[in-house]
Formats: C-alpha cells, sequence, structure tokens
C-alpha cells in the first residue's frame, strides 16, 4: 500500500460557491469552515459538493458566493452522532485554494476538461453489491477504505458502471484497487415507517476507471482490512 497519503487520495475540483461559508470545527487553535461548491458536469448539470477549509488558507481574500474556485484536496469521511445513530459524513478537505477571476480564460478551458477528478487508492472493505437499473445499466456499490496519516482511514462510497461494475461484483474484500472518478451529488428519498418522506443528498465517487493493484499484497491486507471495517466507528 502507498504510504505517500497524498497519492492515496488526491482531488482537484473547479466550481463557484454557491452558499455561505459556516464555521465547522476547530483543532489546536486552527478554525475550519464548509461551504458549497457547485461543479460542472459535462452534460450542463451540476454537482453541489460541500468543501472544509482552514482559515489559514483565507489569509488573502475571502469566499464569498458567487467565488470561481479551483481546490486541490482530499474526499474524506467522518462519523457523526446522532441520537445514538452513527452517519457517514463526505466532505472534501482542502489543501490547496485558487481564487480564479472570470476574465482568466486558460482556467475556463480547465474548468471544461478536468473540473472534477479524484484519484484513491484504497482497500475494498465491504463485499460490492451489484444491481441492474429499471433500464438495465449495470452498477456496483463499493466502500472503499483510504489510509490517511495518523492511523486513519477515510470510507469513500463508490460507483462502478457497466463493465467495471461487473467485475467488482466478484473482487473479494481486502483487495486494493486504484480508483479514478468524479466526485458525485445525489437526491434521493428516504421512507419513513411513519410514511412521511425526506429528501437527501448522497455524494460518491463515480468510478471512470479501476485497476487491482499490489495483487501480491492483497492476501496478507485482507484481514487487517476486514478488521478495519469492522472497527470504523472509530474514524
Amino acid at each position: 500500500m502507498n504510504t505517500n497519503y497524498d497519492d492515496n487520495n488526491h482531488l482537484t475540483l473547479v466550481g463557484k460557491v454557491t452558499s455561505e461559508k459556516n464555521f465547522s470545527h476547530e483543532i489546536y487553535g486552527e478554525k475550519f469552515y464548509i461551504f458549497d461548491l457547485s461543479v460542472p458536469r459535462l452534460s450542463g448539470n451540476a454537482d453541489i459538493i460541500p468543501v472544509t477549509i482552514s482559515e489559514r488558507l483565507l489569509t488573502i481574500k475571502d469566499i464569498e458566493i458567487g467565488s470561481n474556485l479551483k481546490i486541490d484536496g482530499q474526499f474524506r469521511s467522518y462519523n457523526s452522532y446522532d441520537h445514538e445513530k452513527n452517519k457517514l459524513i463526505l466532505t472534501v478537505f482542502a489543501k490547496d485554494l485558487e481564487f480564479i477571476e472570470d476574465n482568466d480564460e486558460e482556467v475556463e478551458i480547465r474548468k471544461d476538461q478536468v473540473s472534477n477528478e479524484v484519484i484513491l487508492d484504497g482497500f475494498i472493505c465491504k463485499k460490492p453489491i451489484y444491481r441492474k437499473t429499471p433500464f438495465g445499466r449495470e452498477i456496483s456499490d463499493i466502500l472503499l477504505a483510504v489510509n490517511r496519516a495518523y492511523n486513519k482511514s477515510d470510507y469513500i462510497p463508490c460507483i462502478a458502471w457497466g463493465r467495471n461494475a461487473r467485475f467488482c461484483e466478484n473482487v473479494p474484500v481486502g483487495t486494493e484497487v486504484k480508483i479514478i472518478g468524479r466526485v458525485q451529488s445525489r437526491e434521493y428519498e428516504k421512507k419513513y415507517e411513519d410514511g412521511t418522506v425526506e429528501k437527501k443528498v448522497a455524494y460518491e465517487v463515480s468510478v471512470s476507471s479501476l485497476e487491482v493493484a499490489n495483487q501480491e499484497g492483497n492476501e496478507e491486507n485482507k484481514g487487517e482490512n476486514i478488521e478495519a471495517e469492522e472497527n470504523k466507528e472509530a474514524i
């Protein structure tokens, strides 16, 4: 497994700020804020993705609604406990920030080409769920454990399509894979026992390419990552 944690989890987003910057948390005197970034798709739609950023990246200019940004960072997860229920929260953790001016033609070209790319190197920590849509499209739901510094891991939900989905159906838990894709937001409705319906948003990686990595080391890592899945509440 790669111990360069930036290589295990690297992400680039280019988009427009669509929400106010709100306080998230503070660690050792360093304050972090969260805001929404609208990242365009080639289809003309957009993904609305939450971004967490340190105040220390905002010493020159502050974030405002309508600001165009280029974010380099990681796609991370953490557990939120609400009413004794555990919920996996996903956010983009910004490590570098660039403000983009509207008249920057070079950046506008990059927005069309690479406005949303994430590279993950991690372990499958739950048996992939293979299914077909009503229109016959093949999908596999994957949960990937990606190592982070200080003995932490991020648990990233991913969706593979077509041949990749069919391939993932039989990939054993503990297999190390490298994934390239994009972060997407997806609205869905959750139905409760009392008949009420709540609209929610899921965040995941839509997989464009997937390969098995370090095949010789997968067998010895398999047991470790099954244990990691059982203890993931310690994120």
